[in-house]
């Protein structure tokens, strides 16, 4: 059974903070799938990603190819998960249920912590997610470091 992470972006954009967690993942052997709501910002972080550093790769690609089984990282908007990944990050509010937590190793919803109405999305998941019986751990960079402030083991 997996876990939730709920990561309040307040330093440091998506396209900063995105791509540690991912190479992170990729690290341990995960495979990965972003979800978020809008085709047009996922175009947009897919070329953020590809303009990352000059000293590191990060293999992605986009939904809706003819390889999205092989892509280590597949950036959707769909529920689909063709490349079987072990943790699923959620960007802009994506949904994400109690029973995807479980059946992953991990869930990461990155939400921006300057947007009011993105604070009070990640709220709702949170109660979602952790009312579904799900782990579920707060982690807020306010401080200029990523510091856990809250966690849940579900009810």
């Amino acid at each position: 059974m997996g876990a939730a992470y709920f990561y309040h972006l307040t330093r440091r954009p998506l396209e900063e903070a995105l791509p540690v967690l991912l190479d992170r993942s990729l690290a341990n052997g995960w495979w990965v799938v972003v979800r978020g709501t809008d085709r047009a910002r996922l175009d947009w972080l897919d070329q953020r990603l590809w303009l990352g550093q000059e000293d590191g790769f990060l293999p992605h690609g986009l939904s809706g190819g003819p390889h999205d089984a092989l892509q280590p990282v597949l950036l959707t908007e769909g529920d689909a998960m063709p490349n079987e990944p072990a943790c699923l990050m959620t960007v802009d509010g994506a949904e994400v249920t109690p029973d995807e937590v479980k059946a992953l190793e991990r869930v990461c919803v990155f939400f921006d912590g300057n947007d009011p109405d993105a604070v009070q999305v990640a709220r709702g998941q949170w109660r979602t997610l952790t009312g579904g019986g799900c782990t579920a751990t707060y982690w807020s960079e306010e401080s200029g470091r990523w510091e856990k402030k809250a966690e849940s083991a579900g009810t």
